[in-house]
């Protein structure tokens, strides 16, 4: 069913993220104080590309840099990115049919806020640890 989820959502919205935010990412990486930030674009960017069957979880040796990086996150790019997510994801629950694309939308709020020092894994393994 994730599988079957995913291709749909690879074609109606799925790709169009994931331009984005490697564009975004890209970008991101051009001065050398951006690419912790790129390198998190790049990583929501996979997740937006298939987000049925992961998840993320937080990552306990992240450690206090990635506590500030995300503040500057916040405050510059991630209450953005949350408020586009919260209006599409209200959009497209308004159908039955759209109500799994509604919810992977709201799935993807939290590591759009807070991208650093989160892991993005399976759904079968959420407290695996590398």
């Amino acid at each position: 069913m994730k599988t079957i989820l995913n291709v749909i959502w690879l074609v109606l919205s799925g790709f169009w993220l994931f331009l984005a935010y490697m564009v975004a990412g890209v970008v991101l990486c051009i001065t050398i104080i951006g690419i912790p930030f790129g390198i998190a674009a790049f990583r929501i960017g996979v997740y937006a590309l298939w987000p049925f069957g992961y998840t993320t979880v937080e990552r306990r040796d992240a450690g206090s840099p990635s506590c500030v990086g995300n503040v500057l996150w916040l405050v510059l790019a991630g209450w953005w990115l949350a408020l586009g997510h919260i209006t599409t994801g209200l959009v497209l629950c308004i159908t039955i049919i759209g109500i799994p694309f509604g919810i992977a939308n709201f799935k993807l709020i939290p590591v759009s806020l807070f991208p650093l020092g989160r892991e993005i894994v399976p759904t079968d393994e959420p407290f695996a640890t590398r």
